[in-house]
C-alpha cells in the first residue's frame, strides 16, 4: 500500500471521527455564526429607547412640546411622569428610568424674553458610558428645540443644562467594571472549571471508580465542587478588596447581603457547570460549550459592557435567561445604590429559580446516564 493511499485512509478516518462527534461538530460550525450575530447586534455604541422620566414644574406649552420632542426621538421613551424629586430617587433605585429631566417652574418664560434659562438632567451614574451618552443626546435635542423655537436668536444656546450623575458623580468607569469583572471571574471559576473537572473524571475513566465507592453520587459531586466554591469566594474577596481600597469603589449596602448574593450566584454558576458536565463526555467539548454558552453571553448580553436597551428585541429577550444579567443588577443595586433585599428580591428569586432548575436538570441527566 502506497504512502498516499495510507495518508488518504488516515484523513478519511479523522473525518469520520469528527463527523461522529456531532456536538463538537455543531460547536465548531455554529460558533462562527453565533459570534458574528452576537458581535454584530450586541456591540453598539448607540443607545435607543432608553426609559426616561420628566418632572415638569412649568406645565406650559413650551415644556410640553419639549417633553414630546424628547419622547418622539428614537433615543428616549417616556416611561413615566414624575411629580416630585422623591419619585426621581425611587425610580432610579427601582431601575425604572435611565435619566430624569427636570423642567423648572419658569421654563420657557426666560428664553421668550431672551434671558438664559435652565433645566436639569439627572442620569444613573452606575453605568457611566450610558449616562454620558444619554445626557449628550438630550442636550443636543434640547439645543435643536430651542433653535427651532427662536430661529432669529443670535445666541445658539440660551438655556443652561445642568447634568447631575446619581451614585457616581465622578463617572468613574471602575464602578461599572468591578461588578462586571466579578461576574465574569465567578462564572469562569465556578461554571467552566467545574464542568471541565467533572468531565475529566469521565474522560479518563475514573468516574466509574468514584461511583463504585461507598460515597453516594450526590456527595461525590458535592466533594468535587466545594473547592471551587471556596476558590470563587476567595476571588470575590480579592476583587472587592481591590475595588474598594485601590479604586475607591463604595459599598453602600449591607455587606452580609452582598456576600449572600455572591454565594447564590456561585451556586447558580456551579449548577450550570454540573449540567454541562452531564451533557458532555470530553474536556474539549465542555470547554468549548462553556465558552460559547457561558462566557460570551456573560460578557455581551449581561449589560456588563454594552447596554441591553440598545440591542434588538430578540437579544433583549435572550438576555433574561443569562444569570449574569441579574447578578450585575444586584451588585450595582447593593454596592452603588445602597439597596437592601427590598430592592433586589426579584433578581434574587430569579437566580434561586435558575439554580433549582439547573440542579433538577443535572440530576435527571445524571440518573439517565447511570441507568
Amino acid at each position: 500500500m502506497g504512502t498516499n493511499k495510507k495518508l488518504s485512509i488516515f484523513i478519511r478516518k479523522e473525518f469520520y471521527h469528527i463527523l461522529r462527534d456531532r456536538r463538537t461538530l455543531l460547536i465548531l460550525l455554529g460558533m462562527p455564526a453565533v459570534l458574528v450575530l452576537l458581535f454584530g447586534f450586541a456591540i453598539s455604541n448607540e443607545i435607543k429607547n432608553a426609559d426616561i422620566g420628566v418632572l415638569d414644574y412649568a406645565q406650559n406649552d413650551q415644556s410640553q412640546r419639549l417633553t414630546q420632542r424628547l419622547s418622539a426621538s428614537e433615543y428616549f421613551t417616556l416611561a413615566l411622569p414624575l411629580h416630585s424629586t422623591q419619585e426621581i430617587e425611587e425610580a432610579f433605585r427601582a431601575g425604572s428610568i435611565k435619566m430624569a429631566v427636570v423642567l423648572p417652574p419658569k421654563f420657557g418664560e426666560e428664553t421668550a424674553r431672551g434671558l438664559p434659562g435652565s433645566l436639569q438632567l439627572i442620569a444613573d451614574g452606575t453605568d457611566p458610558n450610558t449616562a454620558t451618552t444619554l445626557s449628550n443626546y438630550a442636550s443636543a435635542i434640547i439645543g435643536d428645540f430651542l433653535q427651532e423655537q427662536q430661529p432669529l436668536q443670535q445666541q445658539p444656546m440660551v438655556i443652561q443644562t445642568e447634568v447631575r450623575m446619581l451614585y457616581n458623580a465622578g463617572l468613574k468607569s471602575v464602578f461599572m467594571f468591578v461588578p462586571g469583572v466579578m461576574t465574569v471571574i465567578l462564572m469562569l471559576v465556578s461554571a467552566m472549571m467545574t464542568s471541565i473537572a467533572i468531565t475529566r473524571e469521565k474522560e479518563v475513566g475514573t468516574m466509574e471508580v468514584l461511583l463504585a465507592s461507598p460515597l453516594p453520587p450526590p456527595l461525590i459531586v458535592i466533594g468535587k465542587v466545594i473547592p471551587y466554591i471556596l476558590l470563587a469566594l476567595a476571588n470575590t474577596a480579592v476583587i472587592l478588596l481591590l475595588g474598594t481600597e485601590v479604586f475607591g469603589m463604595p459599598i453602600r449596602g449591607n455587606y452580609a447581603l452582598l456576600w449572600l448574593e455572591c454565594f447564590l450566584f456561585v451556586l447558580t454558576a456551579l449548577s450550570l457547570g454540573i449540567l454541562i458536565s452531564t451533557r458532555t463526555d470530553s474536556q474539549q467539548v465542555a470547554m468549548l460549550f462553556s465558552l460559547m454558552v457561558l462566557m460570551l453571553p456573560t460578557i455581551l448580553l449581561s449589560g456588563f459592557i454594552f447596554p441591553i436597551e440598545s440591542m434588538p428585541l430578540p437579544l433583549q429577550v435572550i438576555s433574561n435567561i443569562i444569570p449574569a444579567k441579574w447578578f450585575i443588577i444586584i451588585l450595582k443595586d447593593v454596592m452603588l445604590k445602597g439597596g437592601g433585599m427590598e430592592l433586589v428580591w426579584q433578581e434574587t428569586l430569579i437566580l434561586l429559580g435558575m439554580t433549582v432548575f439547573f440542579i433538577a436538570l443535572s440530576v435527571r441527566s445524571f440518573n439517565i446516564r447511570l441507568a
